[in-house]
């Protein structure tokens, strides 16, 4: 193993929305490097036996993000139980899509809460922690943050968010010797995706979006490059690599998604899609409890 890969042994890594998808294949990359891993989520089950299957002294909370005081309790917990955490990664992320006019206006709050107000309240409960280690916060971001498209305006509003929150955020912590990175991935094959495309609004979007930025990439790739990125306390990671290039272009894609839209979209009443996947059927759950 090479002095890169030593980096995280014995270090206390968290990361949100651990129970399956992307949240659960950076949870085993992490391990794998020696990170003691701290899962949070809402799926107690998946959590509990996610924590089970890592080859180091990992443990789960159940939590929602959102929820200042609980976080911050479980922020204290795992820096007394472990130790104070090294790395964290707001992974925690749900989605939908549809009409925003036809879009139940609880559940399109639902994702702003989870995606960037959680992000928010992960940092904030965190950062102490983080500043006592010198540690690495990485945000996980989508070509949503870059480039928004119809039909997914609470999802890519929320993107959007957390990426200014990022940038503020590292210029925030650079002096005080915690570093703060984001990652821009395109579309994971996860439940959630696959939940969206047996929707016609979604299945409609993705068709008329170019081949590269409509293909799907594996959790476990995409988890790879993350974890490196935070072995190296990258200020950005872009999976696949191509997403970098539209930084570039991002200043005309509103035009150009907006010509596209007026000329493929039709006047057909599309179905709101509500929260995706089971991690988004359990945010919901969350908020119908409370």
């Amino acid at each position: 193993m090479d002095d890169q890969k030593r980096i995280l042994t014995g270090r206390t890594a968290v990361v949100t929305g651990g129970a399956r998808g992307l949240g659960k294949a950076i949870a085993k990359r992490l391990a794998d490097r020696g990170a003691n891993v701290a899962l949070l989520g809402l799926e107690e089950k998946l959590l509990a036996q996610t924590a089970a299957e890592l080859p180091t002294s990992s443990r789960y909370w159940h939590v929602d993000i959102s929820d200042d005081d609980a976080m911050a309790h479980v922020a204290w917990d795992i820096s007394r139980s472990m130790s104070a955490a090294s790395v964290v990664i707001a992974n925690a992320g749900v989605a939908e899509a549809g009409p925003f006019l036809d879009s139940d206006r609880d559940s399109w709050r639902r994702v702003i809460e989870i995606n960037l107000v959680g992000s928010a309240v992960t940092a904030r409960s965190f950062l102490p922690h983080l500043l006592e280690t010198r540690g690495h916060y990485l945000q996980i971001a989508s070509l949503a943050s870059i480039g928004a498209v119809p039909m997914m305006s609470a999802y890519c509003a929320s993107k959007a968010g957390v990426e200014s929150f990022t940038h503020s955020l590292r210029a925030e912590m650079a002096p005080r010797g915690v570093s703060v990175g984001i990652a821009y991935l395109n579309w994971i094959d996860t439940d959630m995706i696959r939940d969206a495309d047996r929707y016609p609004v979604m299945k409609k979007m993705r068709r008329h979006m170019p081949r590269p930025a409509r293909t799907s990439g594996s959790s476990d790739h995409m988890a790879h490059r993350v974890v490196t990125s935070v072995e190296r306390r990258a200020p950005s990671v872009y999976v696949p690599g191509w997403l970098r290039t539209s930084q570039l272009v991002r200043g005309a894609l509103p035009e150009v998604i907006t010509y596209v839209s007026r000329r493929k979209l039709t006047h057909s009443r599309y179905t709101p899609t509500g929260l995706l996947g089971a991690g988004g059927q359990a945010a919901w759950r969350a908020t119908r409890s409370q």
